[in-house]
This record gives structure tokens, C-alpha cells and sequence, in this order.
């Protein structure tokens, strides 16, 4: 079972974010993870990276996607759901779905854990 899950719309956006940038596929990784911060306690990390360290990191793959995640995080990420969500005007990026997540703040980018 995989750690996170990606839906189709979130790995078209970040194979399209790959193309743009012209990052290979075979060195870039997707780095997703948590860390303490903002007003409920945790926010999401999630972004291209260039690095896996194969003793502090897991790898997971997805689509052709390489996901790396510390091994700290992926107790926080277990059963997570990356979708990207695109109304057109006024807002778009990536949501991410957790059923352990008890609260969240207003703007949605940090959540807290029981």
C-alpha cells in the first residue's frame, strides 16, 4: 500500500510542472512531507527535489513518478491523497486528503493529528 497516493489530475499537473521546468524524470524526485509550523501545528511539504538519501528517505513510485518522503514524515502521510484542483479563476493547487487530519486552519495549509 502506498504512503500517498497521487489522482490523475495531480500527476498530470506535476509531469506538466517537469515539462515546463525541463527537469528529467529519471533525476527528479517529489518530495512530500510534513513539518511543524504553522496555526494547527503541521503544515504540508511538497515540492521537486533533486535529492534521496536512501537511509533517511523512502521511495515510492506512482505513474513514472519518483515520491520521496524522510522516514519521520511518512507516519503523518499514511493514507494520504494528493489531488489538484483547478476552478479556473480563482483558485487551483494541490489539496491534500487525510482522514487522520482533525483540524485544519482557515487557509488550509496547516492541519493537526490525534
Amino acid at each position: 500500500m502506498s504512503t500517498v497516493t497521487l489522482t490523475e489530475n495531480a500527476v498530470k499537473e506535476i509531469k506538466k510542472i517537469m515539462e515546463d521546468q525541463k527537469l528529467a524524470s529519471d533525476k527528479t524526485y517529489l518530495r512530500a512531507g510534513v513539518k511543524g509550523g504553522g496555526c494547527s501545528g503541521f503544515s504540508w511539504v511538497f515540492n521537486l527535489d533533486e535529492n534521496y538519501d536512501e537511509n533517511k528517505d523512502l521511495l515510492e513510485e506512482q505513474d513514472g513518478l519518483k515520491i520521496v518522503m524522510d522516514k519521520r514524515s511518512a507516519m503523518y502521510l499514511q493514507g494520504t491523497t494528493v489531488d489538484y484542483y483547478d476552478d479556473g479563476l480563482m483558485k487551483r493547487g494541490f489539496v491534500f486528503k487525510n482522514e487522520a487530519v482533525k483540524t485544519t486552519c482557515g487557509c488550509g495549509s496547516s492541519f493537526s493529528m490525534e
